[in-house]
């Protein structure tokens, strides 16, 4: 009985199950900051402010989780002590750096178009074996770099049947941002058409090994060009899609591969499973988007208990973070009219005092800014560029 036990819980952690279960009445804000290690002052005012806004949020979890008809379950997770406001740091995409950017290597996309009733019930690129483990960006705001590099991951796998873990220091430290327009890269947001024109441009790109990632805690460092012939692979430009268009996602996403996109991201903080529907502005909910994120779409699919559609995300907030690193958002095909106003372009999307509202569509805004690198390779495989 004994090693069938053990055999079960073994094959349940290969398979992702094996999930901590909290007792939420008894769970306190002293073993929140041992768990999850943070070291703050008793008494002090950064102490006492993720105290109260811990003690909110478990509330909240405990009230939402008993909502039978709750699409999905809200759990503790490192973000568990921060409000709305202190996940800004977790963010990172700048709208305003969107707008500022030139491209020079933008590419016409040669998709060939389908209904959507005619694209395959489910999309999973992960059970393709192009897909890399999820990263965690930590207290850098540098989501742009990871969903870059998540995207670039899986274009060079499909091209060329290697899966690498590449750089996002790389790109964060020194993807160019020289209009400096909302912010100025790497830990102050950009966007992965950015990062995407950057590799495109240069040397290529490095593994995570070659190039470290050193921005964990939040601190920016300079481009470091002394090991650019390490490039290990490169792409000729990419592709940007038509902007709240829920068909061409559908398409790309089913026949290209993953594809970097951007999100609301505001009220991810307490997700921890099942489709998530509370996003600001989307259905019934309230409240206007922020487009403030940027993630890999690697799918969509349909769930079998809800029978709810639902697109398949990639974050960058660590595998422990809600579903092994991902989030499933409802999704509905006619998305393409699910809009809302983004109505502080101020944030972020604006530059020199336009504050033009912009209407983004889909849960969370998802369908607002969608981009994919174009030819992948790795040098020394049938090619003949040099790093």
């Amino acid at each position: 009985m004994l090693t069938l036990f053990l055999v079960f819980v073994i094959l349940s952690f290969v398979a992702g199950k094996v999930k901590k279960v909290y007792d939420l009445d008894r769970y306190t804000f002293s073993d929140y900051m041992k768990e999850f290690r943070y070291s703050w002052k008793e008494g002090s005012h950064e102490f006492l402010h993720h105290l109260e806004t811990f003690k909110s949020n478990v509330k909240e979890i405990i009230a939402h989780n008993k909502n039978p008809h709750a699409t999905y379950k809200m759990g503790i997770n490192k973000f568990t002590g921060f409000s709305t406001k202190d996940m800004r740091n977790y963010n990172g995409y700048s709208k305003s750096l969107k707008q500022a950017h030139k491209p020079t290597h933008l590419k016409d996309h040669n998709i060939q178009m389908r209904p959507v009733s005619d694209l395959p019930r489910e999309i999973d690129w992960r059970k393709e074996g192009i897909v890399s483990a999820v990263k965690d960006q930590g207290h850098c705001g540098s989501c742009w770099a990871f969903g870059a590099t998540g995207t670039l991951e899986s274009s060079i796998a499909r091209a060329t049947g290697l899966l690498f873990s590449l750089s996002p220091q790389q790109i964060a430290s020194c993807a160019p941002n020289p209009d400096s327009c909302g912010g100025t890269g790497g830990c102050m947001g950009g966007t992965a058409e950015i990062a995407f024109d950057y590799v495109a441009k240069s040397k290529g790109i490095q593994q995570s090994f070659q190039y470290p990632y050193t921005s964990y805690y939040g601190e920016d460092f300079k481009c470091n060009t002394d090991n650019e012939a390490e490039a290990v692979a490169y792409i000729d430009g990419y592709t940007m899609l038509q902007r709240n268009n829920y068909t061409e996602l559908m398409n790309a996403v089913a026949t290209i591969g993953p594809i970097a996109i951007s999100v609301d991201a505001s009220t991810f903080g307490k997700y921890e499973s099942g489709i998530y529907t509370n996003c600001p502005g989307y259905g019934d909910v309230p409240g206007s988007p922020d487009i403030n994120h940027a993630v890999v779409l690697v799918g969509y699919g349909v769930d079998d208990v809800t029978g709810l559609k639902y697109w398949l995300i990639r974050n960058s907030w660590s595998p422990a973070w809600g579903e092994q690193g991902y989030i499933r958002l409802i999704r509905s095909d006619n998305d393409s009219d699910n809009c809302a106003i983004d109505t502080t372009p101020e944030d972020g999307y604006a530059c020199a005092g336009d504050h033009t509202p912009i209407s983004v569509c889909g849960a969370c805004g998802m369908l607002c800014d969608s981009s994919y690198p174009t030819g992948a390779g790795v040098f020394g495989q049938d090619d003949d560029r040099k790093p």
